[in-house]
C-alpha cells in the first residue's frame, strides 16, 4: 500500500507540473513504477493516467488552442508516436536517454540565456519536431519535454501553450496507447490499482495546476519550463530513462 500512496502523491505533483508547463506525467511517474514493475511494462502503464489526465487538461484550456501549430506537430507526432510504440521493445533506452537529455538541457539553457529568442520555427521544421517528440513518446513515454521545447520556438502566451502542448500529447496518446494495451494487456490487468491511484492523482493534480496556471506572470512562465526542461535533460542523463 505504501507504494500506492507514493504513486497517488507523485501522480498529483505531475499532473500540477504538466498544467503548467505542459509535460511532465511521464517524466515523473514512469521512474517510479519502473521500481515495481521495469521500464518497459511502466511506459505502458504509465500512458493510461497520461491520457485521462491529459483529455482533462486539454478540456480545461481547449478555448486557447493555436489550431496552426497543433495541426504541424498533431499529424506527425501521431505517426511518430505509433512507429516509436511499435519499436518500444527493441530500442535501446539509455541511448535514447542520453540524446534526450543533451537536447533537453540545450534548450533549457538556450532559453534561460536569451538564445531561444531568436529562434522561431517554420513549417517544415515544425513537422520534425512533432515528429520527433512523438516517437520519444512511444519509446520512452516522455514526449512532451522535446515537445515543449519545439513550442518555446514560437511566440505564444502561456495558456495557448500549455494547451497547444496538450492538444498534441492528446493526439500522442491516442495513437500509442492501443498498441501498449494490445501487446501488454494480461500485464497491465495485474497492476490496475497502481493505475487506478495514478490515475486519480494525476486528476486532481491536473485540476489544481491549471488554476494555479493563471497566476503565473508571463514573464516567469517561460523560466518556469526552462528549468523544467534543465531537470528534466539532467535527470535522463544521470539514469533516469534507463
Amino acid at each position: 500500500m505504501g507504494l500506492e500512496l507514493a504513486v497517488a502523491a507523485a501522480a498529483m505533483v505531475a499532473g500540477g507540473i504538466a498544467s503548467l508547463a505542459g509535460f511532465g506525467i511521464g517524466s515523473v511517474l514512469t521512474p517510479l513504477l519502473a521500481l515495481r514493475v521495469g521500464a518497459k511494462l511502466a511506459v505502458a502503464a504509465v500512458s493510461i493516467p497520461h491520457l485521462i489526465g491529459t483529455a482533462v487538461r486539454f478540456w480545461l484550456l481547449r478555448g486557447h488552442v493555436n489550431r496552426r501549430i497543433f495541426i504541424w506537430f498533431g499529424l506527425t507526432s501521431a505517426a511518430g508516436g505509433l512507429l516509436g510504440a511499435l519499436l518500444h521493445a527493441y530500442a535501446s533506452n539509455r541511448a535514447l536517454a542520453v540524446v534526450f537529455g543533451c537536447l533537453l538541457i540545450f534548450v533549457g539553457l538556450s532559453e534561460l540565456t536569451g538564445l531561444m529568442n531568436n529562434v522561431r520555427l517554420g513549417r517544415r521544421s515544425a513537422w520534425v519536431a512533432g515528429g520527433l517528440s512523438g516517437m520519444f513518446g512511444g519509446l520512452v513515454g516522455n514526449q512532451g519535454g522535446i515537445r515543449s521545447a519545439a513550442l518555446l520556438a514560437f511566440d505564444t502566451d502561456k495558456q495557448t501553450f500549455v494547451a497547444t502542448a496538450t492538444a498534441v500529447g492528446l493526439v500522442v496518446d491516442a495513437a500509442r496507447m492501443p498498441v501498449y494495451i494490445v501487446s501488454e494487456r494480461s500485464e497491465l490487468l495485474q497492476i490496475w490499482p497502481l493505475i487506478a491511484m495514478a490515475t486519480g492523482g494525476v486528476i486532481a493534480g491536473t485540476l489544481v495546476g491549471t488554476r494555479v496556471l493563471g497566476e503565473v506572470p508571463a514573464s516567469l512562465f517561460r523560466r518556469i519550463v526552462a528549468l523544467l526542461l534543465l531537470a528534466l535533460g539532467t535527470w535522463m542523463l544521470l539514469g533516469g530513462g534507463a
